[in-house]
């Protein structure tokens, strides 16, 4: 408390008073005190950090050379501290010596016939790099030339065996062409029934209208030649799915189903192979690689195909090892039916039975 009042009596003082009071020489004092200046503080001048307080004038120019001179002249007429033990130059303990690698003796009484040991002898690089590789030390060289050398007669390896392993060069692979199918064109071919159309692949284009794809199903509920029908990348989504659904429900002919890359849902393809025991001619469908993924309806899938006695080919990596266990058994019994119909020499479509007991 008594410093609050002390500091009580400097509250009404006039500092512009106090300041005009001051001579020149009070002044330049109190500046000097003012000074901010930090002198931990890296990021500044070491000239800036602390206030000149230097008086004396500068005696002349800087001159580095001369500096440089002075100190080394300084530092030669500094005598250097005498050793506590003096350095004698003498060697002291044992010198290291490596140990030497124990000879194999199976390598030493391993001898070869005189022919051979002349043909070792007179070999070239090449050709014993290309020995090498036919023994088992494929490191000498890269793949390619070391299964080259196993079934070639002539010297592969034709930098011996100081040549680099270099990667193949492989030739670039040019880019697939754009898919140049009019779809207009395509679905009044269908719509009319040609019969020269027996294959639809609108694979990877781009922007097609769902109401177009729409129709495409619609049309092949009453085609009777087209038996192939693919549209991998098409961003074909849920209702696509059911149209097609319908369309396996109708259609009699169409063998081959490609819905792989696309945005169909669980729901989707649920509806796609809900629609297979309807149907007896379809004999391969492909429904991976969605955006989706699909291990919340794998049960249901697999319950659908083993009801369906005539797909062969189902195109989906199961995640779960049950489902796709059952999956594999379901495809092998309807392979192995459909061997056993051919064994027995009869046709007609195969009615679809339950599997569930499999």
């Amino acid at each position: 408390m008594s410093y609050r009042r002390e500091l009580e009596k400097y509250r009404d003082l006039d500092e512009d008073e106090i300041l005009g009071a001051l001579t020149e020489e009070e002044l330049r004092t109190l500046e000097n005190e003012l000074d901010e200046l930090d002198p931990d503080n890296a990021l500044l001048p070491a000239g800036l950090r602390q206030k000149d307080q230097t008086t004396k004038a500068p005696t002349g120019p800087f001159k580095r050379e001369e500096l440089l001179d002075h100190l080394e002249k300084q530092a030669k007429e500094f005598k250097d501290r005498e050793d506590l033990v003096p350095y004698t130059g003498e060697k002291r303990g044992k010198v290291w010596v490596p140990k030497q690698k124990p000879m194999d003796p199976v390598l030493e009484s391993v001898t070869l016939e005189p022919e051979l040991e002349e043909a070792l002898a007179n070999a070239s690089d090449a050709e014993l790099c290309d020995i090498a590789a036919i023994l088992g030390m494929h490191t000498l060289m890269s793949n390619q030339q070391y299964y080259q050398a196993l079934g070639s007669s002539s010297i592969v390896n034709k930098e011996g065996l100081n040549s680099v392993i270099k990667p193949t060069q492989y030739k670039p692979v040019p880019d697939e062409e754009p898919n140049a199918t009019d779809l207009d064109e395509t679905l009044e071919r269908i719509k009319s029934n040609d019969p020269k159309l027996e294959e639809v692949n609108l694979n990877n284009i781009r922007n097609i209208p769902i109401p177009t794809l729409k129709a495409y199903a619609e049309a092949l509920k009453e085609n009777s030649y087209v038996k192939k029908f693919s549209i991998v990348g098409t961003r074909s989504n849920d209702p696509v799915a059911f149209a097609l659904a319908e369309m396996l429900k109708v259609n009699k002919v169409l063998k081959t189903l490609n819905v792989e890359s696309n945005f169909i849902s669980g729901a989707g393809i649920l509806g796609l192979v809900e629609a297979l025991p309807y149907n007896t001619s379809l004999v391969e469908l492909k429904i991976d690689n969605q955006s989706q993924p699909l291990n919340k309806v794998e049960m249901e899938i697999v319950s659908m195909l083993e009801k369906n006695a005539t797909l062969l080919k189902f195109g989906y990596h199961f995640t779960q090892q049950g489902p796709r266990l059952r999956a594999s058994n379901a495809m092998m019994n309807n392979n192995d039916l459909v061997r056993k119909r051919r064994l027995a020499d009869l046709t007609g479509p195969i009615i679809p039975k339950c599997r569930s007991g499999v």
